[in-house]
C-alpha cells in the first residue's frame, strides 16, 4: 500500500489538462460479464498513450458487469489512470460514501457521477433499484468530502478527499431549458467537467457549449460513438433513450462498401470536428475498444501529444 498511500493527495492527470484548457481524450472500456479482467486490461493497454484517462462504466444498461472500483483500481496498476463511474442505482447512501472513500484510498481521483440506467432497461427487470440518491446528490456528497465533512460527524477524522468528479449531460435533451436547470444544479453541487452522451449533430454541440457550459465555466468532453453498421445505429436509435443517430449517417453506413470501416471513419471525422468545439471528446466503442487507435490516428490525433500532456 506504500504507493497507494503516496499518491493521496496527488491531482489527476486528466483534471490537470482540463483545467489548463488543453484538449483532453477519453474513452470507456466496459469491465467483463465474468471473474477475469484480462480483455478489458488488454483493451486499456491498446489506449496506453493515445488518451489521457480510460473511464469504466458502471452497470451501464443495468446489466451485471463486474465492479467498476475493482477494475480501476486494476487500470492503476497497471499504470492508467482510470475514470470511475459511479451509478445510484444500486446502492443506498451509506454504500455510496463508503465506495467513495473506498475509491480515494486506492488513489482512485476521478470520477464521473450518475443516478445509473433504469433496472427495466437491463436483463434482470426484476432487480429491486435502490435510487436513495441520485446524480446531483452525489455530487454534493463528493463536495462534502472533498471540504472534510463528515456526513453524522461533522468532519473527516483523516480530512479531507480530493476526488475530482464530473457529470454527464445530453445536448440532445428534448427540454433545452430542462437542461440548461440540471447542468446548472450540477455545477453547484460540484460538477467540475461535463462528459456528454453520444453527439451526432455538431451544431447541437456547438450550441451546448456556447450557451449552457461555457457560462458555467464547465469543460465538456464530447461523447463520439463508433457505429458498426447500419442495422446497429438503427437499433440504437430503437433502444436507447434520447438517441438520435440522424438517418443521413444510416444510410452512409447501409451504402458503405465496408460498414464497419465506415463507422471509423465517422468517429474520427467526429472527434476532429469536435475538438474544435468542446474541449475534448470522449470515444465510446462498446465491444470494438480495439478500434479507438484507429479512430484516433485518422482524426490526427498525435500519442505524442498526449504523452506530453500526461508528463
Amino acid at each position: 500500500m506504500a504507493g497507494v498511500q503516496g499518491c493521496i493527495g496527488l491531482v489527476s492527470a486528466l483534471q490537470r489538462v482540463l483545467l489548463s484548457g488543453e484538449a483532453a481524450i477519453t474513452a470507456e472500456v466496459m469491465p467483463p460479464r465474468g471473474g477475469d479482467p484480462s480483455h478489458a486490461l488488454a483493451m486499456a493497454e491498446l489506449l496506453r498513450g493515445r488518451v489521457h484517462a480510460i473511464n469504466v462504466t458502471d452497470g451501464s444498461r443495468a446489466v451485471m458487469r463486474m465492479s467498476s472500483l475493482a477494475l480501476c483500481r486494476l487500470l492503476l496498476d497497471a499504470g492508467h489512470e482510470p475514470v470511475l463511474q459511479m451509478a445510484c442505482r444500486d446502492r443506498n447512501r451509506i454504500a455510496l460514501q463508503g465506495d467513495l472513500l473506498g475509491a480515494h484510498a486506492l488513489g482512485i481521483r476521478n470520477l464521473l457521477c450518475l443516478t445509473g440506467d433504469p433496472v427495466k432497461a437491463g436483463d434482470q427487470p426484476g432487480a429491486r433499484p435502490v435510487n436513495e440518491l441520485e446524480s446531483v446528490r452525489l455530487l454534493q456528497q463528493v463536495t462534502a468530502f472533498n471540504s472534510g465533512l463528515d456526513p453524522v460527524k461533522e468532519t473527516l477524522a483523516d480530512g479531507p478527499t480530493s476526488l475530482f468528479a464530473g457529470a454527464a449531460a445530453d445536448p440532445h435533451a428534448s427540454s433545452w431549458s430542462g437542461l440548461s436547470r440540471r447542468l446548472e444544479r450540477k455545477r453547484k453541487a460540484g460538477a467540475q467537467f461535463v462528459q456528454t452522451q453520444m453527439v451526432m449533430d455538431a451544431a447541437v454541440l456547438e450550441r451546448f457549449c456556447r450557451e449552457l457550459a461555457a457560462p458555467m465555466e464547465l469543460p465538456v468532453l464530447a461523447g463520439v460513438f463508433l457505429l458498426k453498421s447500419a442495422r446497429n445505429a438503427q437499433f440504437i436509435n430503437r433502444m436507447v433513450p434520447g438517441a438520435c443517430i440522424p438517418e443521413a449517417l444510416i444510410e452512409r453506413l447501409a451504402s458503405a462498401e465496408n460498414p464497419a470501416a465506415e463507422g471509423v471513419a465517422i468517429a474520427a471525422e467526429q472527434v476532429r470536428r469536435y475538438l474544435g468545439i468542446a474541449q475534448g471528446v470522449h470515444l465510446m466503442a462498446v465491444k470494438a475498444e480495439e478500434r479507438i487507435p484507429e479512430i484516433l490516428r485518422l482524426a490526427g490525433v498525435s500519442s505524442q501529444a498526449v504523452s506530453s500532456q500526461q508528463s
